[in-house]
C-alpha cells in the first residue's frame, strides 16, 4: 500500500533471515474463538470487566504513521490500529482510543485509576518495560534505521558516518529512538524535537541531517515524500518485535492479546495486514 514492492521484498529477505528462529503456533482459531472467550468473560479478571463496560480502552500515540495515527478530526488509522480494532471484535466490544505519548507512555500505562486498559502501536518489546509491566508476543518484526534527504543518501552507509559532529541527528522525546541516538550517537549533533510526525519534513527541509526512525515509519515517508530516502532499511541497526502494553495484574487480558495475536499469526489475517501496509512479515508457522 505504502512502499514499493521490490524495497519491501529486499527487506523480507534481510529480516527473514535474520529472525528464521521466530515461530508462532498454529492453533485453531475456531476453536479458541468460542472456548477461550468464554473463559475469559466468566470469570473475574481484566477482560470480564471489559466486556461487562462494553468499550475496550486503547492507548496510542497517533503520531506514528502508518502505525498509529491521528488526523485532525480525531480519526485514527494504521496498522495497530487495526490490530486493536482485532483485538476489540474477538472480545466482542467497542473500541476507544485515548490518546498518550512516548515520554508518558510508562506513566500512562501504570496510572491509577487507569487511563487505558493497553497500549499499542509501535512499542518495542524490551527487558526494561517487561520489568515493570506486561507486553504481548510480538506482532509486527522492527529494527532502528534512519531518514535522510534523498540528495545525501550515498553519505551515509553506516552508523559511523552519522556519528560526526557535522551531522544533525533529530529525535522525538522518551522514547527508544532518543536512547538509542544518546547511547550510540556521541559525536553527532543531537536535536529533540516534541512532534514525531512532524521530524520527517525537517529532514526534507534542511533544519536537521538524519531522523533515527525503525523501518516500519520509514518506507511511509520515503514512498510519500521524494525529498526523502532511507538508505540503510535494508541493514537495520538492531532487530526487535512491537507488541501490545499494558499493567501488571492483568494476565487474563495479556493471555487474550496473545490468543489474538496467534490466532492472527495462523488465519493468514496478520500476513493480509502486513500487506496492506508495506510492513515486513517475519513470522513463520512451521
Amino acid at each position: 500500500m505504502f512502499c514499493d514492492k521490490s524495497l519491501i521484498l529486499i527487506a523480507q529477505i534481510v529480516f527473514l533471515c535474520s529472525c528464521g528462529a521466530r515461530h508462532s503456533v498454529a492453533l485453531s482459531p475456531s476453536t479458541l474463538d468460542v472456548r477461550t472467550m468464554t473463559e475469559f468473560s466468566e470469570g473475574n479478571g481484566k477482560v470480564a470487566e471489559i466486556v461487562e463496560r462494553g468499550t475496550i480502552l486503547i492507548g496510542t500515540t497517533g503520531d506514528y504513521r502508518p502505525l498509529s495515527f491521528c488526523e485532525a478530526d480525531g480519526t485514527y488509522w494504521g496498522f495497530g490500529i487495526e490490530v486493536a480494532k482485532e483485538i476489540a471484535k474477538r472480545i466482542g466490544v467497542g473500541v476507544e482510543f485515548r490518546k498518550t505519548s512516548w515520554p508518558t507512555l510508562t506513566s500512562d500505562v501504570l496510572a491509577e485509576p487507569q487511563k487505558f486498559d493497553l497500549a499499542i502501536g509501535g512499542i518495542t518489546i524490551t527487558d526494561a518495560r517487561r520489568k515493570t509491566m506486561l507486553m504481548s508476543e510480538g506482532y509486527l518484526a522492527n529494527g532502528k534505521t534512519i531518514l535522510c534527504r534523498a540528495s545525501e543518501a550515498d553519505r551515509y552507509k553506516s552508523l559511523a558516518d552519522i556519528d560526526k559532529p557535522e551531522v544533525r541527528v533529530m529525535v522525538n522525546p522518551g522514547g527508544l529512538n532518543e536512547k538509542f541516538a544518546n547511547e550510540n550517537l556521541t559525536h553527532a549533533f543531537i536535536i529533540v524535537h516534541p512532534k514525531n510526525e512532524e521530524i520527517p519534513s525537517l529532514i526534507a527541509e534542511g533544519e536537521a541531517d538524519v531522523m533515527i526512525t525503525e523501518i516500519t515509519e520509514a518506507p511511509y515517508y520515503v514512498q510519500t515524500d521524494d525529498r526523502l530516502a532511507a538508505p540503510l532499511l535494508n541493514a537495520p541497526f538492531n532487530h526487535g518485535e512491537i507488541g501490545v502494553l499494558m499493567q501488571k495484574g492483568q494476565e487474563d487480558l495479556l493471555q487474550m492479546v496473545n490468543t489474538t495475536i496467534r490466532q492472527m499469526k495462523a488465519d493468514g489475517s496478520l500476513r493480509k495486514l502486513h500487506e496492506k501496509y508495506g510492513l515486513v512479515y517475519a513470522f513463520s508457522t512451521d
